[in-house]
């Protein structure tokens, strides 16, 4: 077995995580992709998600167990 001495410095208040390569890449595949919005779509969705967040908290949403109660 090899022994490998990891400097401190490499991960400093963060976590370490050693997986081997082949599950690595198994794992970059199927990650969901990140999308950043910018100007007209980012401020529209932002006050989308503002107006949403402000009907939830004054109790007008509905809680429902399947997509049929919506009919």
């Amino acid at each position: 077995m090899t022994t490998m001495t990891i400097p401190k410095s490499i991960f400093q208040n963060d976590d370490l995580v050693i997986v081997p390569r082949k599950h690595y890449e198994e794992l970059r595949a199927n990650q969901i992709p990140v999308y950043f919005l910018t100007g007209r779509a980012a401020k529209r969705l932002d006050k989308r998600v503002a107006s949403s967040l402000r009907a939830y908290r004054m109790g007008k949403c509905q809680k429902i167990e399947s997509l049929s109660e919506l009919m």
